[in-house]
């Protein structure tokens, strides 16, 4: 069979190229693209790896077996679907929520005691180091008051306001 005069094995091969390198393309530059918050349903990556799955399996249908081309689309199309479906609930799914998990946000920090790794100055900026059991974090932070805290000293984390935190000395409360 033919599309537009060209034989429906070669739409399926550039169909496949073209949506196999925009899939790989996507895949290396998928930060560029983090920003967009779609719901997941139009997830770029699924779409195009629907179509690249398409594709391929069209390509091999109409080259490898004598079924008419209607039925090779209408399996390619059911294969792709279980393809795409089952590499989003068991990869993609998987990936993000695991990758979010490994994050902080910067309110989770308040509460939280630092070490003062470089001094803080009245009304300026120094830097805290903030320890867990799954790695430390160094903050840009000032004090609370606008008061200077000398470098190695145990501070209180009061607030976060734009990637800044705002600390205070602390005392440990001793039982005696």
């Amino acid at each position: 069979m033919e599309l537009f005069g060209v034989p429906l094995e070669t739409v399926y091969l550039y169909g496949l190229i073209i949506f196999g390198g925009l899939t790989f393309l996507f895949i290396l530059f998928n930060d560029i693209f983090s920003g967009l918050e779609l719901p997941d349903i139009f997830n770029p990556t699924l779409i195009f790896s629907f179509f690249t799955v398409f594709f391929a399996s069209g390509f091999l249908l109409e080259s490898l077996s004598g079924l008419n081309s209607g039925l090779s689309a209408g399996i390619s199309l059911i294969i792709s679907f279980i393809i795409v479906t089952l590499l989003n609930v068991f990869v993609l799914i998987p990936i993000s929520s695991a990758e979010e998990s490994l994050t902080f946000h910067d309110n989770d920090l308040r509460g939280r005691v630092g070490r003062v790794l470089t001094s803080i100055p009245v009304d300026g900026f120094g830097e805290v180091l903030i320890e867990s059991i799954s790695g430390s974090i160094a903050k840009t932070a000032t004090g609370y008051k606008n008061e200077g805290i000398v470098s190695d000293t145990k501070v209180l984390i009061i607030e976060v306001k734009n990637g800044v935190v705002y600390v205070i000395p602390h005392q440990d409360l001793k039982k005696g």
